[in-house]
């Protein structure tokens, strides 16, 4: 069948929650097609087993990025989940909401229809929280949310220093006052990874009228005028065309998204002309305005080796915790990869905070290659700005879609962001030189002592830091014409075309940007609804 009422791009957070409930109705044919493969590797269900994938190029797209000039940064690439799930199936699954204002500026500055009431209402109907149902908690859901699966020393020594420089302990690491400390919450039910595809996907496979597609990977968005009819894709070498009689819906990410309205002829005129792509509709917007979280990671060296992690992974141990996790889906690797987090202003007269604070009670070698543990015990915290101000892009640069993106990074460029990233970097150290972590702390390793003054500080955010994967905003929404979306996600000067996914957040969220995803993509499902009935 190559005829379907809608096609979905992508079968990542977005576009899984998507095909649960916009295939509901019987008399609805969706298709959602997937660029990688099944979700069936048994280290996607092991929550630690994202270390593993991030390297399977089978499994994840690594995309290059452009160095920012002058910053000594060098050959940085970006991962994404390649398969079904998406980054939901290769990601750390820790599981935040963001600030109520965010939204509430979403709806202030346009986006209408996306403030914290709405917001809350979709986050409460997706989740299933083992902490239970509440106003503020969702216990009824298909998504299976749980804190962290172990209470210990070092976490409790963290906790409470972050209690000493005027953070509260909370039970929920999204309760709406947001400022405050907390084992986090992650997508795990069970010590089994709660993907997209397990939570919205796999309960639905069954349905006659949902057609999923792997291993196609779509290449443009076809128009027939102005109006989105279908798309082009490749699958085992043969070119494939599939037809759409009401809408495509883009949930392929911020990355893709806006990679695929370019090639499809939805962009800035002038660039798309000098490439010999035919433009359908001209917005500079597409694959711009992009904001990413660039965090820092600051190690420290432990006393003991009952407060780390370091040796769990490797020889004896590391088969003797796989074996474990395999009989009984208990121990280390059915734990997140984090296990505190925070929430800090860096000033303290702010509205609410602007930078976040992790912990893994881990280290890793700073100049290895690939992922490998320090030899002795270590711990590692690190931090961004949560809101940054920096804009980067993500722009086509050739009419060949087997050409990357030029993704351009900006990071730092924004005086506010410098300004932050220094005193959440000064805070990590006021954490680890606490008096509840001086039993546990042995030596700051990495960076070490010798930076020191805020230049230096920045300059090794700049050289050393890394992306959050959060990026975001490449197609965002908002109420004038140069917005990418209109407040129902539907991509401006074209008809039958949505894009649903990151990359249509006006503005980054305060956290982790997963759950946040999968909240708007099930209240954009019931918009889309609306305008079919």
């Amino acid at each position: 069948m190559k005829d379907f009422d809608y096609i979905i791009v992508g079968a990542g957070s977005a576009g899984c929650v998507l095909a649960n409930r916009l295939s509901e109705n019987s008399d609805t044919r969706v298709l959602l097609i997937e660029a990688g493969p099944e979700d069936s590797h048994a280290f996607i269900r092991m929550p630690k087993g994202f270390g593993k994938l991030l390297t399977d190029p089978k499994r994840a797209w690594f995309l290059p990025v452009d160095p920012q000039e002058g910053s000594g940064r060098v050959n940085e690439t970006w991962i994404r989940g390649k398969m079904l799930g998406g980054s939901s199936s290769i990601n750390g699954m820790v599981y935040m909401r963001g600030h109520p204002q965010d939204y509430d500026e979403w709806e202030a500055n346009g986006a209408t229809g996306w403030g914290w009431t709405t917001m809350l209402k979709a986050f409460r109907s997706i989740e299933n929280h083992a902490l239970g149902e509440s106003e503020i908690r969702g216990g009824q859901g298909p998504l299976k949310v749980t804190p962290y699966g172990e209470r210990n020393a070092l976490g409790e020594a963290v906790i409470a220093a972050c209690e000493s420089l005027g953070l509260p302990r909370k039970e929920d690491i999204n309760e709406l006052d947001h400022e405050g400390v907390a084992y986090l919450n992650y997508t795990i039910s069970g010590g089994v990874r709660q993907s997209a595809a397990k939570a919205f996907l796999s309960p639905v496979r069954k349905r006659g009228n949902l057609t999923v597609v792997t291993d196609t990977l779509v290449q443009r968005v076809q128009f027939e005028g102005t109006r989105a009819v279908g798309v082009e894709c490749v699958s085992g070498g043969k070119t494939l065309r599939y037809n759409a009689r009401y809408e495509v819906i883009l949930s392929a990410g911020a990355l893709e998204s806006p990679r695929l309205l370019q090639l499809s002829g939805v962009g800035d005129r002038e660039h798309l002309s000098g490439l010999g792509i035919d433009v359908v509709v001209h917005n500079p917007n597409v694959g711009r305005n992009m904001q990413e979280h660039l965090l820092y990671a600051l190690q420290v060296r432990l006393r003991h080796w009952r407060d780390s992690q370091n040796r769990q992974f490797s020889g004896v141990r590391l088969l003797k915790n796989a074996l474990q996790y395999f009989l009984t889906k208990t121990g280390v690797m059915a734990l997140g990869s984090y296990q505190v987090g925070g929430f800090f202003k860096s000033q303290p007269n702010l509205a609410r905070p602007d930078f976040q604070i992790m912990m893994a009670p881990y280290s890793l070698e700073v100049s290895a290659p690939t992922y490998s543990f320090e030899k002795f015990p270590g711990m590692q915290l690190f931090v961004y700005p949560m809101r940054p101000r920096s804009l980067g892009s993500v722009l086509i640069k050739s009419a060949d879609s087997s050409v990357p993106a030029q993704i351009s990074t900006n990071y730092l460029t924004d005086p506010h962001d410098r300004a932050v990233s220094v005193a959440a970097f000064r805070c990590m150290r006021k954490v680890i030189q606490s008096s509840s972590m001086s039993h546990m702390v042995l030596e700051e390793t990495h960076p070490g002592p010798r930076i020191q003054t805020d230049q230096e500080i920045i300059d090794e955010f700049r050289r050393r830091g890394q992306s959050g994967f959060h990026a975001s905003s490449t197609c965002a929404m908002g109420a004038d014409d140069t917005a990418v979306v209109d407040p129902q996600l539907r991509v401006r000067g074209v008809q039958g075309l949505r894009v649903v996914d990151l990359s249509v957040f006006p503005t980054m969220i305060s956290g982790n940007t997963n759950g946040p995803v999968m909240a708007m993509a099930w209240r954009a499902a019931q918009l889309i609804q609306e305008a079919a009935s």
